[in-house]
């Protein structure tokens, strides 16, 4: 008896040694692939939504630059000037009277390219923009244009 039960010990023990089969391992597989196939795309929309989302603080961090510019100097830095007005003092006219620092450095968008500045703007006094994506005027979805008028 007390033979019987150690040669089940012993060959319980071999069975886990073993390792899995082909069919446990394709099945786990098959599993891993049906949950990518699922959570892949979910991400790769959260990096384009992030991106458009850092965009949007940017502008809104340009304007707010861009306003206290104005109070202090009763105008928005012209087209020539453009937003470089905020981290040096312009030196072709209208040179600001009252100009400091309003920011330590400009920001490029999320896709490496500098944001666009308009003065006088097309929306508003001034705009600033990014086009998107494909860095092109348009588009829609990744590729749309995030600017200060939204």
């Amino acid at each position: 008896m007390l033979q019987t039960a150690h040669a089940l010990a012993r060959s319980s023990r071999r069975r886990l040694q073993r390792g899995f089969t082909l069919i446990e391992l394709m099945v786990v597989l098959v599993i891993i692939g049906v949950l990518a196939a699922l959570i892949v795309p979910n991400v790769l929309d959260r990096a384009d939504d992030a991106r458009s989302t850092a965009a949007r603080t940017d502008i809104t961090n340009l304007m707010q630059a861009l306003k206290m510019y104005r109070l202090d100097n009763q105008r928005y830095p012209t087209a020539e000037q453009g937003l470089q007005a905020l981290i040096a003092k312009p030196g072709s006219g209208p040179v600001p009277t009252n100009w400091r620092p309003y920011l330590e450095k400009l920001p490029n968008d999320p896709w490496g390219r500098p944001y666009q500045f308009l003065s006088p703007g097309v929306k508003g006094e001034v705009d600033v923009m990014s086009f998107g994506a494909d860095g092109q005027s348009g588009g829609e979805g990744k590729n749309a244009d995030i600017g200060s008028w939204q």
